[in-house]
């Protein structure tokens, strides 16, 4: 295998560690700066070209800095795109570096986070805090890292005061619940596929409520109990991550699930932990560059007019405690997949009660899709509020 890792630090610590376990392994592997690449971008051979030389890599294993993040996630869709592997995909890291879009996406499927607002308006900044509790709050900017643009705040001119100094500076600012029982402390899990390898609590020093270890924290080990490693895990891979540092607060009702660092620095937890991350995620590179990786958006754009059609239960409760056969049996439609407690179930049996918050998902011709579906739920709509109401002929019923 041919291995670049994408890094304008060679001798940071993290760089090293990786490119000393490809080498271990007998993985030709370079060192290059994701700032000295040419992007040559056309309908026929889009081409990536390195110092004027054409790149010839099987895989690449991004560690992309926040100060250059636009530049590198159009490099690595421009890898994607010439079917070369990346450890992290392009949307994974876009998603995960804007606070505000990762907060979003992990409310929207359930992952528990602190309590968070997001802030245009200085007359806005009152209300938000109220939203997330009340005082103190803590005040972060949508782009920071490291610690960098987190504040704690405990009064309201204080609050309001940075609020607008930081909008003048143009960031986006989230105003975010301050959980009191973490303070100062927080637990960095390392996720490298689907597992959690390694993990490790961090604590700040004297004042300080910022624990991390770039801020002079401290870290020791810890045991990650199920409840916290099945919600770092799925924060990952929400946000479409193979490789990400979790942060973790414990708040009194479990964990929450402060930030996700799509480059996680190596020093401090192969220390804590005393486990060799860097290897583990070179096995995990090596092991999963051998399966091409397609991504919807790709399969979706195949064919015009197909795609994908969800239709949630919630909006159809007549259909509750109803067997798949029963509702599609006169149907050409057909659904490939359930989503029921946060998990998939593909090729979903016709025996199968639906239940309230299921979601069946449909792939196809859309236009066609929606006749057929439309036929369905009014059919058994109708069927249902005959039930209801016990009237035998309901057109009789509607013209009287």
């Amino acid at each position: 295998m041919r291995l670049a890792i994408l890094s304008r630090g060679p001798r940071l610590y993290s760089t090293r560690r990786l490119q000393e376990e490809a080498l271990k392994r007998g993985i030709e592997v370079e060192i290059l700066d994701p700032l000295q690449f040419t992007l040559s971008i056309s309908k026929d051979s889009p081409q990536i070209l390195h110092k004027g030389n054409k790149v010839n890599f099987d895989a690449v294993l991004p560690r992309i800095g926040h100060s250059i993040t636009a530049h590198g996630v159009a490099l690595l869709k421009q890898f994607e795109q010439l079917d070369i592997y990346a450890a992290n995909g392009s949307q994974g890291i876009r998603q995960s570096r804007n606070k505000l879009l990762a907060a979003q996406i992990l409310g929207r499927n359930n992952v528990p986070i602190p309590k968070t607002a997001y802030v245009r308006n200085i007359n806005d900044v009152e209300r938000a805090i109220g939203l997330v509790g009340g005082l103190p709050v803590v005040i972060k900017v949508s782009e920071g890292t490291q610690g960098r643009g987190v504040y704690l705040r405990h009064l309201y001119r204080d609050a309001i005061g940075l609020v607008s100094a930081l909008l003048d500076l143009e960031h986006e600012v989230l105003i975010q619940e301050y959980i009191h029982e973490s303070h100062g402390t927080d637990i960095r899990a390392l996720v490298v596929g689907n597992k959690v390898v390694a993990s490790m609590r961090r604590r700040a020093r004297g004042k300080e409520f910022r624990s991390n270890f770039h801020l002079n924290g401290t870290v020791e080990p810890i045991n990650l109990n199920p409840e916290y490693e099945e919600v770092a895990l799925r924060a990952a891979r929400v946000l479409g991550l193979n490789i990400a540092g979790v942060d973790l607060l414990e708040g009194k009702n479990g964990p929450l699930v402060l930030e996700i660092n799509s480059s996680p620095g190596l020093e401090g937890i192969e220390m804590a932990s005393g486990v060799n991350v860097a290897e583990k995620i070179i096995d995990f590179l090596e092991d999963d560059a051998q399966f091409a990786k397609v991504s919807m958006d790709q399969l979706l754009l195949t064919v015009p007019g197909h795609g994908i059609l969800p239709l949630h239960l919630v909006n159809y409760p007549w259909l509750v405690g109803e067997r798949i056969e029963d509702i599609f049996k006169n149907s050409e439609s057909h659904a490939f997949a359930l989503s029921r407690d946060r998990q998939l179930v593909w090729e979903p049996k016709n025996n199968l009660k639906l239940r309230y918050n299921d979601i069946l998902i449909f792939y196809g011709d859309l236009y066609q899709l929606r006749i057929n579906l439309r036929k369905i739920l009014n059919f058994d709509e109708y069927n249902h509020l005959k039930k209801l109401t016990g009237i035998k002929n309901m057109e009789n019923a509607e013209s009287s």
